[in-house]
Formats: structure tokens, C-alpha cells, sequence
């Protein structure tokens, strides 16, 4: 039986032969924290070596990769993949300040929040075209009623496919799909996105008559892995998606502007949904933030 002392808990934990130190922690009512839930997916469990750095064993495979991509020294070890041979003094890293307050907050008995969970779900990105023109052309007030009856109108559409609003931003909105584990995710995103286009054609004859203006949506289409989690201080409950599909999702929309379309869904996206839609593919798209050429697919009407 081994033995690891755990700071700034100052504590002693035994650790058992084949046993992570990650496990030995929350064994002995550390809470240490693991994002990913202990799979080198992530850094979270990382701690620092403080002595016995002979007593780790060697990383394994998962973990040096991990350490590569984040420049570990051999003195910052992932709790969940490493095992002992003698006695360790390891510290949890404390980053920050605001690291401290959320430790302290732990241990005096705060709520205990998730701290994420991996998902494949469907992330839909719709944007207003041209809608900073529109909303400079008329009162605030204007802008706030027309941006509330096309997202009451948009939010309708999505619920309807089993989706949900996750974020506005702006004139914008991101929707997810799939995270109740219902099958098809990408089939309901696509048939959503079609269906908020046909929603913004019938909304614009009240418009037109209102303001004198009209405007379309461009909509962006991914399925991807995410991780959903809480985001913001420890009372603040809001879960999102977060993770390069996201991102991705978001280049997608955006990529309407400048191919003239309005509906695209990535080459993933496509692969799912057979001959229920009709495609046309668009080769040779850059998409910003993203390394080479990628091929999208226009969702026609």
C-alpha cells in the first residue's frame, strides 16, 4: 500500500496497488476535480509533483499525449492515469485566485455543480442577413418587437423537431439537437432549418407591411461531439455546448453569406441523412479559424 499526501488539503490517502492517484483521492472524499471523468481527455485532474517524483510511474500513451499538446514538465502528472510504486506529496493546482474561491466554496459544503458530460448531437447556427441595416433604419423599440416575434416564430419551429434553443446572441441563435439521446438529431436539425426558412418567407409580407423592409436567414448545420456543462459562477445554472463542433457549426452559417445560400450542412452531417433531402454539394470552401479546404452541402428547398 502506497501513500500520497494531497495538498493544500494536507492530507494523507492510501493508494492500492493498480489504483489512480485520481481514484485514491475521491476514494478518501477528495474532491478532485475531472472534467472528462478520469480519461485523459482533459487537464482538469492535473497535480504537481511536490516529492517522490521517482514513486510515479512511467505516463502512459493517453497521457503523453496529453502532456505533448500542453507542454507538461515531468513534475505535472494527470491524476486519472497515474499509478504509484512508493509515497508522493502531490498539490491540485490552484491557478488562480478565483481557482481558490471555487476550492474554498467546495470545501465549506457548497452545491456541488456537473462538470460536463461528452455528447454527439446536432448544433444549429441561424443568423438575420443584412439586419444591421434593418434595425439601424428604425426605433429600438421596433428592433426589440421584430427580433421577439422572429425568435418566438424560430423557437416554435425548433421545439417542433425536438430541439432547443441553447443561446441568442444578437440577431443570432444557436439550437441543439440530440442531447435527450432521441435518435436522429441530424435529420430533425435539417427539417428544422427548413422549415425556420419557410417560417421567415410567411413572416415577411408583416414585416414588408410594417416597416417597408424585408430580410432572410442564413442557417448552418454540424453534428459533432460536444461537452455539455454549466458555464459561470457556482449560482448560475446555464448549461451549453461547448467544443470545436460548435465552432465549426458557426463557420458553416457564415459561410451562407458568401456562397449565396441558406442552408448548409457539413460533409458529417450529410453522410447521416441518405437521399431524405436534397443536396447540392459546394467544393473548396475555406472557412476561417479552420485549416484547409472543406466541402459543405446546400440543404435545397
Amino acid at each position: 500500500m502506497q501513500r500520497a499526501h494531497f495538498l493544500p488539503e494536507d492530507r494523507d490517502v492510501d493508494v492500492e496497488a493498480g489504483e489512480s492517484l485520481l481514484d485514491a483521492a475521491l476514494r478518501g472524499g477528495i474532491a478532485h476535480t475531472h472534467v472528462c471523468g478520469g480519461a485523459a481527455r482533459c487537464s482538469t485532474c492535473r497535480v504537481r509533483i511536490v516529492s517522490g517524483a521517482e514513486a510515479c510511474a512511467t505516463r502512459t500513451r493517453a497521457e503523453e499525449r496529453m502532456a505533448s499538446r500542453l507542454g507538461f514538465g515531468p513534475e505535472i502528472r494527470l491524476a486519472c492515469q497515474t499509478q504509484l510504486t512508493g509515497d508522493v506529496t502531490v498539490r491540485r493546482l490552484v491557478l488562480d485566485p478565483e481557482d481558490a474561491e471555487i476550492v474554498d466554496q467546495a470545501r465549506a459544503g457548497a452545491k456541488p455543480r456537473s462538470v460536463g458530460e461528452e455528447r454527439r448531437v446536432a448544433i444549429l447556427f441561424a443568423d438575420i442577413r443584412g439586419f444591421t441595416a434593418f434595425a439601424e433604419a428604425l426605433p429600438a423599440y421596433d428592433v426589440i418587437h421584430t427580433l421577439g416575434r422572429y425568435f418566438y416564430r424560430m423557437d416554435a419551429v425548433i421545439r417542433r423537431h425536438g430541439g432547443y434553443v441553447d443561446n441568442y446572441m444578437g440577431d443570432g441563435l444557436m439550437a441543439l439537437f440530440g442531447t435527450d439521446d432521441v435518435p436522429d438529431a441530424a435529420g430533425r436539425a435539417v427539417a428544422a432549418g427548413l422549415e425556420m426558412l419557410a417560417a421567415v418567407d410567411e413572416l415577411a409580407p408583416y414585416f414588408h407591411a410594417a416597416y417597408g423592409k424585408r430580410f432572410r436567414i442564413g442557417v448552418g448545420i454540424h453534428f459533432g461531439d460536444v461537452v455539455m456543462g454549466p458555464i459561470g459562477p457556482p449560482d448560475y445554472d446555464k448549461i451549453t455546448a461547448i467544443g470545436d463542433a460548435v465552432n465549426l457549426a458557426s463557420r458553416i452559417e457564415a459561410a451562407n453569406k458568401h456562397l449565396e445560400t441558406e442552408l448548409l450542412v457539413s460533409a458529417e452531417t450529410r453522410a447521416l441523412l441518405g437521399d431524405r433531402f436534397r443536396f447540392e454539394a459546394k467544393e473548396g470552401v475555406t472557412l476561417p479559424g479552420k485549416a484547409g479546404v472543406h466541402t459543405l452541402f446546400e440543404v435545397c428547398r
